[in-house]
């Protein structure tokens, strides 16, 4: 009888045969959902969930470097997450701190690129000595860009765009002619980073969550009833498939 990992393996297998590595989603986001209900299904904890979740994010991260995705962005904490119970944040915070001292050695050996999204300057030391240790490591990578959402609100995002649009026309430095599109994209926490072709969200739920709201205009939306810490490659590989069947109109009517 085949193992639970060598059946894992052969539709993982089965799946990337049905890849086209030539319309590869370039940049993919993912809204992981679901660590407290999965943890509620076992009679566990909330924080043994986020502890699961963390694999996830690890086995996601290999498998997105392998399949060749350039971009990958996690949404890890949002703005609104401070409004969770203490200890659940105080527990989080700590896994994001053992996830980066883990890790760090991988996402440098591996050639990843890494860069936080969100307001660093409100989180813990500790944190953020972590997180400014990655990306000083990482900097001078030339593969996938790791970004992870973390202290993280879409309307703040766009919010201080705005606020520093604003002070550069005060300052003389900028012509209010000159705001488009293509100049506020340029002062987003993404700046020279193209917009997600594919969001995925977990667990189920059908909303973005204050997640990337600006830069999510057109992209192909993937929903998994697959709860974050039982997602892995297999699931990842489906979401793709998914996208490369559909057929991206930017709002244009294609063979009418």
């Amino acid at each position: 009888m085949l193992s639970k990992l060598s059946m894992q393996t052969r539709k993982e297998r089965e799946l990337l045969e049905q890849i086209d590595h030539e319309r590869l989603p370039v940049h993919v986001a993912v809204i992981m959902d679901g660590n407290g209900r999965w943890a509620q299904k076992r009679g566990l904890p909330r924080v043994a969930g986020h502890r699961a979740g963390i694999t996830s994010v690890r086995k996601i991260i290999e498998a997105s470097a392998q399949i060749g995705i350039q971009y990958l962005t996690l949404y890890a904490f949002s703005k609104e997450n401070w409004q969770r119970p203490a200890g659940e944040v105080s527990y989080l915070m700590g896994l994001i701190e053992e996830f980066v001292l883990k890790e760090l050695d991988t996402l440098s050996k591996n050639n990843i690129r890494f860069k936080v999204l969100g307001h660093m300057e409100e989180l813990s030391a500790n944190v953020r000595t972590r997180l400014e240790e990655a990306i000083h490591k990482c900097q001078a990578n030339t593969g996938m860009w790791f970004n992870v959402a973390l202290n993280y609100g879409s309307r703040v995002e766009i919010t201080d765009a705005c606020r520093t649009i604003v002070r550069k026309i005060q300052q003389g430095t900028l012509d209010y002619a000159e705001i488009d599109e293509n100049l506020i994209s340029d002062h987003l926490y993404t700046a020279s980073q193209p917009d997600p072709d594919l969001l995925i969200r977990t667990s189920g739920e059908l909303r973005i969550s204050n997640f990337l709201l600006w830069q999510l205009a057109y992209s192909e939306i993937v929903i998994t009833p697959v709860l974050w810490p039982d997602f892995r490659k297999q699931h990842l590989l489906k979401a793709i498939i998914d996208y490369q069947t559909r057929e991206r109109r930017f709002g244009k009517v294609i063979n009418p």
